[in-house]
This record gives structure tokens, sequence and C-alpha cells, in this order.
């Protein structure tokens, strides 16, 4: 069994043509056994580099980066907002401006040790991948039982419908794979206080994001396919092509995957990563008895008690009807994250 790695993504504002080659050489040198480095749009990326010559504090503490190529755009970001690893490349010209992490990007060592350090800000998120990559490899049914995940006598995680996913700091996906899935009474587990702790649907779903591997069964590429329920996600983690597929299954139920094409313009690859993710989260099925009642929507559940598995352990097995109205088809519904 290999171990999967995860990919992290790199955006950038400020730079050079030389510069960003400076950056994918640096993302390049930075893999580790814990995780690669690429490239990637600035919006959807895991960590920024900004340029610190073009970037200027405003007035209301928001940052503009000024672009560094013909027709580029400036971003601007609130700092209060930032929610992801930030670095600047030398030098800093802004007035009074003293960021916490900075780095000469001519220096190739000091690049990638930029990089290496947000891997580490960013275990908990890597080891909650491992974790997905196991549950995959694996495939524990999750209505039969609470799971620990166990290396000799060590506790790597627990995965329990009602309590989520815990996760031991610092656990690796080399753990992981040296490890052995152990059934318990339901109720017979508990998550350690120092264990990072996420629901299951979240796990799954930035494991989705990530992973290189096809996770749509086959047959989900040639059967019709049915709306069951929203992701119960944050709603700022659902891209317009999630919600676009949701509205095209929750208005026309049983679409196959040339249809979804069709009606939505996605590419095969593309779509096929849009459905892997609401998989995973049960938010599809291929089972019309499994589905939303056609012209009804159903409602957010308040709890995870009632995910359930077949190959994944987010199947909802069964259908709540809403008490909302109908009328607004943006999206199929609104959504709500596990409590």
């Amino acid at each position: 069994m290999n171990i999967e790695i995860p990919v992290l993504r790199l955006g950038l504002a400020g730079y050079t043509e030389a510069q960003t080659k400076q950056a994918a050489d640096a993302a390049a040198a930075a893999g580790s056994a814990r995780a690669t480095w690429e490239l990637g749009s600035f919006a959807e990326a895991d960590a920024w580099w900004l340029e610190g010559n073009r970037t200027m504090l405003m007035p209301n503490q928001h940052l503009r980066v000024q672009p560094a190529v013909p027709r580029g755009r400036s971003v601007q970001i609130a700092l209060a907002d930032v929610d992801r690893p930030v670095a600047f490349s030398l030098p800093i010209t802004a007035p009074g401006f003293e960021p916490a992490v900075t780095f000469d990007l001519g220096d190739s060592a000091a690049a990638v040790g930029v990089l290496h350090q947000f891997a580490g800000w960013m275990q908990t998120m890597l080891s909650q991948f491992a974790l997905a990559s196991s549950i995959v490899d694996n495939q524990p049914s999750l209505i039969s039982g609470s799971w620990e995940v166990l290396r000799d006598t060590a506790l790597l995680a627990v995965v329990d419908l009602k309590l989520g996913a815990g996760v031991m700091p610092g656990v690796s996906a080399k753990e992981f794979r040296e490890a052995s899935w152990c059934v318990r009474e339901h109720g017979a587990v508990t998550i350690p206080h120092n264990y990072s702790r996420a629901s299951v649907s979240q796990v799954m779903w930035q494991y989705a994001q990530r992973t290189q591997r096809d996770l749509l069964p086959p047959h989900y590429r040639s059967h019709p396919l049915y709306f069951r329920r929203p992701p119960r996600l944050a709603h700022q983690q659902l891209k317009d092509a999630h919600l676009l597929v949701m509205r095209e299954l929750m208005a026309h139920p049983g679409m196959t995957f040339l249809g979804l094409q069709q009606a939505t313009g996605l590419a095969e690859a593309p779509l096929a990563r849009v459905l892997s993710a609401l998989y995973v989260v049960g938010s599809i099925t291929s089972n019309r008895k499994r589905a939303v009642p056609s012209g009804e929507r159903r409602a957010d559940g308040d709890s995870v008690a009632n995910e359930s598995s077949m190959s994944f352990p987010v199947m909802d097995s069964t259908p709540r009807l809403s008490r909302l109205p109908t009328a607004d088809m943006t999206a199929p519904l609104t959504l709500t994250p596990d409590r």
C-alpha cells in the first residue's frame, strides 16, 4: 500500500515572471514525507507569498499588493480576515509594516525553509488527510460501531459518527499505513482532549479536494444521479461548481454524468472531482430510493448521528423533509455545518 502525500498549494501576489519561476523552484524543492508543494490559484491556495516591495498598507489596515506583470490585477487583503499562512519576500517598503514572516526569495534555502514552516503549522490538516486516506483504504463501516485506529498500542485516531474524527497530534501517513482499524461498541470510545477534532464530513471533504485518487464509483459515470442532502460544512467551503451541480440534480433528478456535463459546462475531470467531493459526504446517490423526493427540500440535520456508510462513512440513510420554501433555486437549500 503506497503512502499518499497531500499537495499544498502556494499562491503568489506581486511577483514578476522571473520571481514566479524562483517561487516554483522553491515549491518543488520543499517536498517532504508529509507534503509536497506547487503553485496554485491565489484564492484557493493553502498559503500565500506576497512581494514586500509591491505591498502597501492602507489606512483601513488592508494590504494592497500591486501587480508586477502587464494586465495583472492588484490584490487587496484584510489583515483581520487572513486565514492561512502568509510570508513576504524582502524588501518590505510599506512604512510601519512589520510582518511576522519574511524571507529573501533569492536565498533558495530560506524560501524552502518558509514552506517547511508553513507545513508544520498545517500539521493538523495533514494528519486529517492521512486519516481520510486510511478510511479510503480500509473502508470501515461506521454504522457498525465506533472505530479506534491503533499502531501497536498507540491510539492514532478515533472515528465516531457522533463524536467526529479525532487525530493524534503530529501523526504521519506512514504511521497510518502500519495501523489497524478496530471496531468498538457505539459509545465505547472517547477522543483524548489533546487530539485535533473535526466532523467526519469535514475530514472527508478536505481530503476530496486534495487527493489525486478517483473517488467516484465507476457506476456514477453512467447511472442516473440524485441529490440527497447538503454537505454538512461551512458555507465558504463550497465552490460555485458544487452549488451548480447540486442545483441541477435538485431541479432535474436522475441526470447522468454526461447530462451534468452538458448542463453545467464542466469538463470530465473537473466534474468528476466535484461529484467525488459530494459523494464522500453523502450529498449525492445513484440509488433513487435514497434521494430527496422531487420538488421537496430536505432540512439539514442538527447532528451527524444519521451519517452512515457503504463505501464511505457519511452516507445519510434517511431523507428528512424541509419546512423551507422552494422558490429560490440558486442553491438547493440552506447549508449548515455539523454541530
